[in-house]
């Protein structure tokens, strides 16, 4: 359906990139290639648009470091487990994983997103007490990120039994506010 997306898209917003998020899981195919990515579109209503570019930079390891003339780090620094460097994120998204079934934000919802997936969202293209819509809430993953990074939330969602699991999910936020 991406292709498809992309036109809606086209017609009515800016498309700023294309972000394709690698899944561990996906269905095994006999005679085909195993779909294990998913696209997210990037897109604004105009020219003016939030991005938080520093919430949503990636710890890098070093293994062969630039230094200064003098010897001091150039552009990355030494960690309590190694050199590092902060980095641009891409868009191209490997470092998520999806939810299993031992994890605590695991539900019976069919396509459940990771909290890391939407946090990584969220924290960029929204600033605390902003607000985030969803209108696809599904197991509540963006309701959830939302009330654990301090933003204001809602969203719609058809079925009963999903609702009933994003307001469980909400409540343990309050105890919990840890993401993936």
């Amino acid at each position: 359906s991406s292709t498809a997306i992309q036109r809606v898209c086209d017609k009515y917003f800016t498309v700023r990139n294309r972000i394709t998020w690698e899944r561990e899981k996906g269905r095994g195919a006999e005679s085909n290639w195993k779909n294990c990515s998913e696209d997210i579109w990037f897109c604004t209503l105009g020219r003016k648009y939030t991005f938080n570019v520093d919430a949503v930079k990636l710890k890098r390891r070093i293994i062969a470091p630039y230094t200064q003339p003098d010897g001091r780090p150039k552009g990355w620094q030494q960690g309590e487990n190694g050199r590092y460097r902060l980095t641009y994120p891409s868009n191209l998204w490997t470092d998520i994983t999806v939810p299993f079934w031992s994890m605590p934000e695991n539900t019976d919802h069919p396509t459940q997103k990771p909290e890391k997936l939407l946090a990584k969202i969220v924290l960029a293209s929204s600033n605390e007490a902003g607000v985030v819509f969803d209108p696809f809430l599904g197991s509540g993953t963006t309701s959830v990120v939302a009330k654990k990074t301090k933003r204001r939330f809602f969203g719609v969602e058809i079925d009963p039994l999903y609702c009933c699991l994003t307001e469980k999910r909400l409540d343990r936020a309050d105890t919990d506010p840890t993401l993936q």
